[in-house]
């Protein structure tokens, strides 16, 4: 069996990335379980290429160096990774708990931080033929690197927040854009929408992806008039899905935890109803909960002084401040 670690972050996203450095801030032994390839949650997932203005210190910043940034600092004190594997089950023992991945790996800990954001999300799909075979290939639910983009024509998909932020941010590059949305009302900011109203690209209203086209990569779309069933080709070089997630807790929702609207309740120590056991960020829910990463980072220190007096009942909730310590001994990584 894998060493007994103080805490494990499980999520290794902005939050968790955090937890994760506090925790080794504490003198804690740390390991961070996440189902993704790489750290970073949603940061490096879902839109790296984007800016967040949000974020203390930072007036902008990509999320993909806002993601870097934090897995240096997170690195500083070396926690143990465990990557592309999903919690599935968890079952408490005489020293804290043993976490089973879906590997089979036994992961024991002390305690347990939940940083799992949304839970494990998924694109939602357009449903229509052909979708599989043309993923990656012309045909993509978000913007990995912008310059793919460039020069090329574009159909975005979607009405909401994302569909928009990239139609803004792709279309300086790209050679054209088109929006295409189920009717005429949109989910997003109305800053933004105003803002690509006022470029030269095109609005699909009241249309649908009805049909895809291409062998080795995508060349066109048919669009359907959701009123008149009147349906058109596009050739296109490239289409962004923008039409939301689907997320969910998984194998969490078995292990005991009192959950609701697919959120764990936590007390206001960020306790879950499970010993030892605490979540943060966007999976946890109480009231006046606010879903940004800087209140995260804030539950996560939090949490993770908890368990340090819950292992340690002699430490102090508070370390001081960081300003004081000599962290030279525990470099950042470069």
């Amino acid at each position: 069996m894998t060493e007994r670690v103080d805490v494990t972050i499980l999520g290794g996203g902005p939050v968790g990335l955090f937890g994760a450095f506090y925790a080794g801030l504490r003198g804690m032994s740390v390991r961070i379980i996440d189902s993704l390839p790489e750290l970073g949650g949603q940061l490096t997932a879902l839109y790296p290429e984007k800016y967040v203005y949000d974020m203390p210190g930072f007036p902008a910043v990509l999320a993909k160096d806002l993601a870097q940034d934090l897995v240096r600092q997170a690195s500083r004190f070396q926690p143990d990774l465990v990557l592309e594997e999903t919690a599935q089950h968890l079952r408490q023992d005489a020293d804290g708990y043993v976490i089973t991945t879906h590997k089979g790996t036994d992961l024991p800990t002390r305690t347990l931080v939940i940083s799992a954001g949304a839970g494990a999300f998924t694109p939602t799909k357009i449903g229509v033929p052909r979708e599989e075979d043309l993923f990656g290939k012309g045909l993509a639910y978000g913007v990995k690197s912008k310059e793919l983009y460039r020069g090329k024509d574009v159909m975005i998909v979607g009405g909401g927040d994302s569909a928009f932020d990239w139609a803004l941010n792709l279309h300086p590059i790209a050679k054209s854009i088109k929006l295409v949305h189920r009717r005429d009302q949109f989910r997003a900011h109305e800053e933004s929408i105003r803002e690509l109203q006022s470029t030269s690209a095109e609005f699909h209203l009241w249309k649908v992806v009805a049909e895809l086209h291409g062998e080795d990569h995508l060349t066109g779309v048919t669009l359907e008039n959701t009123q008149t069933k009147e349906r058109e080709f596009h050739s296109c070089d490239e289409v962004v899905v923008n039409i939301g997630f689907k997320s969910s807790l998984g194998p969490l929702k078995d292990w005991g935890l009192t959950i609701e609207k697919n959120q764990i309740v936590v007390d206001h120590l960020y306790q879950t109803n499970l010993p030892g056991v605490f979540a943060v960020g966007d999976v946890c829910n109480f009231e006046g909960k606010l879903k940004l990463i800087a209140t995260g980072v804030g539950e996560a220190a939090t949490a993770v002084c908890i368990a340090k007096t819950m292992i340690d009942p002699t430490a102090k909730l508070f370390p001081g401040h960081s300003s004081d310590l000599d962290l030279s001994a525990h470099p950042a990584s470069s």
